[in-house]
């Protein structure tokens, strides 16, 4: 593979469909894009890799909503890692790259040389989509479970969506000659498509939390087998790159299987935080409350938690009582 070629596939979202198991998914490479995000902070390793992977499975499902939507990824746990939230926004216009961002909330001195997953807790997972103004956002939760937030992500779609779902997932630091160590991420996301899911048509379900082999039965759970099957046989390398091409990748997993791909989604890392944005939070707060905020210096400051981005604001022209012409100079 040639280094254009592999700059080609760097921070995309390759759609594709398997027309012989009526089963369709994703293949999606982050490079820039995940640095982009994870240079913002100073993570620890553990919290670094849960950012990673966070990413890597919100560029994936992402690569589904409309134009203009946007899509987020939360956790929320008792554990060392209080929080990720991570935010996809599709692009303005066809052809235009998404964009994403994240970022973790975590006490440091409750981390520990566990593995990255073990150091979230109880919890929930959820995914949001907002589908822009005068429209009710949608949200779904369901438990944290399993050993990995690709099973978090794997048991939601099994239990709110109703819709068989497999992740197979790479990431962690590149270390090529002659190129800086960064972080690089790949990964296949599989699923099959909603008519296979019999509690779509009946609403039926006991209440308890489901997995892909609840929901398919007969010839699909077989084609739903086998194509997991094909998938395990991935190995890391090829999920992260770069030797392999993922419409190669999709060849070597499923040719017998009829891959068809489309149009591939490049993603950028991007954050929508502005000057005007926190002005707009604030302006809901009387001068009573801006001055509660005011810092020592006679300022209002405010850091973007997704890029570090930093607003220093004069209390007298934010709020609800701003006077007209604040100077913030």
């Amino acid at each position: 593979m040639t280094l254009g070629h592999q700059i080609a596939w760097d921070d995309t979202v390759l759609p594709f469909q398997l027309d012989a198991s009526d089963i369709r998914g994703r293949v999606a490479r982050l490079d820039g894009a995940l640095n982009g995000i994870l240079k913002q902070h100073d993570y620890p390793p553990q919290v670094e890799a849960l950012v990673a992977e966070m990413a890597l499975l919100t560029a994936l499902i992402g690569q589904t909503i409309k134009l203009r939507w946007k899509l987020q990824l939360q956790v929320q746990s008792k554990g060392a890692v209080r929080m990720i939230a991570t935010d996809y926004y599709g692009p303005e216009k066809a052809g235009d790259p998404a964009h994403i961002r994240a970022y973790a909330s975590y006490d440091a001195d409750r981390l520990t040389d566990a593995p990255a997953f073990d150091q979230i807790g109880e919890g929930y997972f959820a995914i949001m989509i907002d589908q822009g103004k005068g429209m009710t956002p949608y949200q779904g939760i369901t438990p944290l479970e399993g050993t990995s937030l690709a099973a978090c992500a794997e048991t939601y779609f099994a239990q709110s969506e109703q819709l068989p779902t497999r992740f197979s997932l790479s990431f962690g630091t590149s270390t090529e000659p002659g190129v800086a160590e960064h972080w690089r991420a790949g990964g296949v996301m599989l699923q099959h498509m909603p008519k296979a899911s019999p509690f779509v048509a009946e609403g039926d379900g006991s209440g308890e939390t489901l997995s892909a082999a609840d929901l398919v039965q007969g010839d699909e759970a077989e084609n739903w087998n086998r194509v997991n099957i094909l998938l395990d046989t991935v190995e890391e390398l090829e999920l992260i790159g770069p030797k392999l091409a993922p419409n190669d990748l999709l060849l070597r997993l499923f040719h017998e299987e009829q891959p068809r791909v489309y149009d591939a989604q490049s993603v950028q890392f991007g954050c929508t935080c502005s000057e005007d944005r926190v002005r707009q939070s604030l302006s809901i707060y009387s001068a009573r409350d801006i001055e509660k905020m005011t810092t020592d210096a006679g300022r209002v400051t405010a850091d973007c938690q997704f890029c570090g981005a930093h607003y220093d604001l004069d209390p007298a022209s934010v709020g609800f009582e701003a006077e007209q012409g604040g100077n913030d100079a």
